[in-house]
């Protein structure tokens, strides 16, 4: 069976390594970006099941981030 992948987009190294950790031990396969422009390039390439996107980033917020998605 495939582990489902997750994107976890946020700026703060703390918040990343924490959810990521618990994402793991859950069994998901988890991919990180630190910012918006790196989080739409992940997608791309990655193409998870699901993306955990911070609202508060410097270059690009998260709502510009999800409409780019969309």
């Amino acid at each position: 069976m495939f582990k489902k992948k997750i994107l976890i987009i946020d700026d703060t190294e703390f918040m990343t390594k924490l959810i990521s950790d618990v994402l793991i031990n859950e069994g998901y396969e988890v991919v990180t970006a630190s910012n918006g422009r790196q989080g739409i390039e992940m997608v791309r390439i990655e193409k998870p099941d699901l993306v955990l996107l911070d609202v508060v980033m410097p270059d690009m917020d998260g709502f510009e981030v999800c409409k780019t998605l969309r």
